[in-house]
């Protein structure tokens, strides 16, 4: 069962717009299935219709998570204290209706923690640990730098460097939940270093695949920071300052 609190801005909307903004990977019917078997209660009112809700309302929901979250779930190495999972596109790694979360159901162990994240559109793997003594000694193997992550890409054009280190600095704009890169230093803005290599390129359709070591952590620092050299992440959507 989840349990969900309607926020401001779903105010005076459809139930199922709603259902399907928080779970995008489940299909509309799995709702109205739901609806129909009363699976879907509002304000602890079992409800049959594509209703309109409003804010503070509380929504529960009596879904399988396999249908709500709609995911592969592909763990690639596990032992008593370490999970490692292949995380798909399309879901964060911690929050509501989280990778985390799912872990945490379909394996009944509630103390299953991310030990490093990765972006909702982002696919690969995440280390994930069992218990809090495995939690405290990954975080600190990947502070230290003793876990190398790498990352790869594909991005719009043909880079004229094959190899290279990027410096720039980087501004997150929480209100507008936007960031904005400056090749030199200003007030509010933190330096971002990203290395990449090019492992493939592609002339007639001018796009090449890159490897991606980040020495700095920063939000959206590698969708931002090709971007601002002129070489964007391809399919990414969002617009970088």
């Amino acid at each position: 069962m989840k349990t969900l609190i309607v926020e401001n801005k779903f105010n005076n909307k459809k139930l199922i717009s709603y259902l399907v903004s928080f779970f995008p990977n489940a299909s509309q019917n799995t709702f109205y299935k739901a609806l129909r078997k009363k699976d879907i209660r509002i304000n602890n009112i079992k409800v049959t219709e594509n209703v309109i809700i409003h804010t503070g309302d509380e929504i529960k929901i009596y879904i399988k998570d396999k249908y709500l979250f709609n995911f592969n779930l592909k763990i690639v190495y596990e032992d008593d204290n370490i999970l490692v999972v292949n995380k798909e596109k399309g879901i964060e790694v911690t929050g509501n209706n989280s990778l985390t979360e799912l872990l945490c159901s379909t394996l009944h162990n509630a103390n299953i923690k991310p030990c490093h994240r990765l972006d909702r559109n982002t696919e690969g793997l995440v280390v994930f640990a069992k218990n809090n003594t495995a939690l405290e000694i990954l975080e600190q193997k990947f502070k230290s730098k003793e876990i190398d992550k790498f990352y790869k890409c594909m991005v719009f054009g043909i880079l004229n460097k094959k190899q290279d280190i990027l410096k720039a600095y980087l501004f997150k704009d929480n209100k507008k939940s936007q960031v904005y890169i400056k090749d030199k230093k200003e007030t509010g803005y933190r330096e971002i270093i990203t290395e990449y290599k090019v492992l493939e390129e592609n002339k007639a359709q001018n796009y090449s695949i890159l490897e991606v070591v980040l020495h700095t952590g920063r939000t959206h620092q590698i969708r931002a920071h090709l971007n601002h050299i002129g070489h964007p992440i391809l399919g990414d959507r969002k617009i970088w300052r």
